[in-house]
């Protein structure tokens, strides 16, 4: 299962720009003993990439009781994290600094899903 942007997932998600703000969703699921190794990633994200490219955490949690899934669809954790447009994390992702440090995630990780939301 992928667990980081592909390059042409990110061309698709920039041609597919309403323009403004993007609220991106997080589903995670830690790989065995995953958890530390994300929870480096999400420091150097909050305290370093975050603020270079205007984005900012909305939401954090852990993943709790499911009310309503399938066996095996509950998520670790859930984030939402907004930016100032679908370009700024664009040019986060290809960022060199940033991308020594996604290697953190992809470890932490055997499943995720990353979706671009849109206000209603």
């Amino acid at each position: 299962m992928a667990v980081d942007p592909r390059g042409a997932d990110l061309k698709r998600y920039l041609q597919e720009d309403p323009g403004g703000p993007v609220v991106m969703l997080n589903l995670l699921r830690y790989a065995e003993g995953g958890r530390p190794s994300y929870e480096q990633y999400a420091e150097a994200l909050r305290t370093t990439f975050l603020p270079r490219y205007g984005g900012e955490i909305l939401y954090a949690g852990e993943g709790s009781t499911a009310l309503v899934a399938e066996e095996g669809q509950a998520w670790d954790a859930v984030l939402c994290i907004r930016y100032p447009s679908r370009s700024a994390f664009s040019r986060m992702v290809a960022d060199p600094e940033y991308q020594q440090v996604t290697a953190l995630r992809t470890r932490a990780l055997t499943e995720a899903v990353l979706q671009a939301t849109t206000p209603w």
